[in-house]
């Protein structure tokens, strides 16, 4: 064979590998809305920088007449790019593929892209649209999805990993997503469930659709194993580009700068506004939020999930921070078992990758109720407090109105290694609430007077007037400063930018036992 012939014998094989499993499977991929695996690793780099590689590995599987099914690249199209100018690997599961079931050789592949990620410190995307295991490769398939899941975890803080459900995600697939850092999912095709519907009615008697099971909105609002929703394919992947702005490459770079032409002076008057008078209505904690940060410019992580709690990515003077902070106007901002869990999971992350941490504080306390206790919120709500303490990132907290008792020290204080710790005048510190206090404080003296509503509502303001305020904490060094509200965007920033070159450790150890 000629030279003219080998290219051209190449350039055949190539058009072959990209027509994956034929045109009426893309069509297929097509009509349900969704788009193939290559096109979805073209929409997610920049323009002209995927390379794509093992284009031409096939399965070596022979049983069950699999000999006669080969697909050049297999179930899986893996390769690397530029996001946003940097470097970024990917899996894309390919289901015009053989349904892209994990063979073992599409596990390889998968495995040399999150090892090269790891060696060259950049993150690893993986978009999963999946049958699950490849029954005709039996064990063989299972071993892939053990290598797999072994990398998830070993790579775990030391990459972010990110992983995207746009179509079926299943079985003991799901538990890949599960250990990554971030899961995105697609309204209507993506879902992620351990049995299927017909498996659960068959041994419970249950019904119920793979929608409601296993769909975008139940993993965002219920389960809380999604983190981000979006509409489509497209927008999915422009909200994962979105979120790898905010991020380093590896745990070893500095959290990414970004000169975003807003005033790090800027004082904002609304600040003034938004605490109601009466501490026992609601307000919108967002408003802050986007009133202090970088042209409002807030990625909400797990918006639909224990939305009592806040947390995010933003930008404070430039500088790639996370957002962390109480929701007044859902369940008063208290701290129930899945707000505890998520926001100790974004601390960590963020800790892992070095982007500082930033606190606004409205907390009445933890969610009392014997529900909660039942589900363990003793030991859900230590996360919380672990986190904070173990954390090593710059730490800044503002409390803008409540912290009391316990839910005050597990929102970053200072007891918990908090960097530096501000107060809004609208601040009030303490063990608890001034009702619950004179209620116990002073029962007898209620009790016995001539008028026992009268004297519990004078022993309650003066108890309001001398203890429910900041200065108390501020004058024993507890609270750093007590600051003008309109003044809370450059207080943050000048905080951040004297903490740049913080050094804090932890004592050396294998690992710490996190309450799980």
């Amino acid at each position: 064979m000629g030279i003219e012939e080998k290219f051209a014998e190449l350039q055949r094989l190539r058009e072959k590998a990209m027509a994956a499993g034929g045109a009426s499977r893309i069509e297929s991929q097509h009509k349900r809305g969704k788009l193939t695996a290559r096109e979805r690793a073209s929409l997610l780099f920049d323009p002209g920088t995927f390379e794509e590689i093992d284009t031409f590995v096939v399965h070596r599987c022979t049983d069950f007449g699999m000999e006669e099914q080969k697909f050049l690249g297999d179930a899986v199209v893996t390769g690397y790019g530029k996001v946003n100018g940097r470097s970024v690997f990917v899996f894309s599961q390919d289901f015009t593929v053989s349904g892209g079931s994990l063979s073992l050789v599409a596990s390889e592949k998968i495995c040399k892209v999150m090892d090269l990620a790891a060696k060259n410190g950049a993150p690893v995307i993986g978009l999963l649209d999946s049958g699950g295991a490849r029954i005709q490769e039996g064990v063989d398939s299972l071993r892939g999805y053990g290598e797999i899941f072994m990398r998830n975890t070993i790579y775990s803080g030391v990459v972010p990993q990110i992983s995207v459900v746009m179509g079926p995600c299943a079985g003991g697939a799901v538990y890949s997503p599960a250990i990554t850092d971030f899961i995105f999912m697609v309204k209507g095709t993506g879902q992620m469930y351990i049995t299927g519907p017909a498996v659960i009615k068959s041994v419970t008697g249950e019904e119920v659709t793979l929608e409601d099971l296993g769909g975008a909105m139940a993993h965002a609002t219920k389960s809380g194993n999604c983190h981000f929703v979006a509409d489509n394919d497209q927008r999915c992947l422009e909200s994962v580009r979105r979120l790898l702005s905010f991020l380093p490459e590896n745990n070893m770079e500095e959290a990414p700068f970004l000169d975003t032409g807003d005033d790090p002076n800027r004082m904002d008057e609304e600040l003034l506004r938004i605490i109601p008078d009466d501490s026992n209505k609601a307000y919108d904690m967002k408003q802050v939020i986007t009133r202090t940060i970088d042209n409002g410019n807030f990625m909400e992580v797990h918006e639909h999930f224990a939305r009592n709690f806040i947390v995010g990515f933003a930008r404070l003077g430039g500088q790639s921070v996370g957002i962390l902070a109480q929701q007044p106007s859902f369940y008063a901002g208290s701290i129930d078992v899945d707000a505890a869990d998520k926001g100790a999971r974004f601390i960590r992350f963020c800790d892992c990758f070095n982007i500082p941490l930033v606190t606004l504080v409205d907390v009445p306390g933890y969610m009392p109720g014997a529900d909660q206790e039942y589900k363990g919120i003793i030991r859900h709500g230590a996360k919380l407090l672990y986190a904070y303490s173990e954390a090593t990132v710059p730490k800044v907290t503002i409390i803008t109105r409540k912290a009391y008792g316990g839910a005050y020290l597990a929102m970053c204080a200072k007891s918990l290694r908090g960097d530096i710790n501000y107060a809004w005048p609208t601040a009030e510190i303490a063990v608890m609430g001034p009702d619950g206090a004179v209620n116990i404080v002073f029962k007898d003296a209620i009790d016995k007077a001539a008028d026992p509503k009268a004297e519990r509502q004078k022993l309650v303001a003066e108890y309001r007037d001398k203890f429910a305020n900041p200065y108390v904490a501020a004058g024993k060094g507890y609270i750093d400063d007590v600051i003008d509200p309109r003044a809370t965007r450059p207080k943050i920033i000048k905080a951040l930018e004297m903490l740049r070159n913080k050094a804090d450790t932890n004592p050396p150890k294998k690992h710490g036992n996190i309450p799980l």
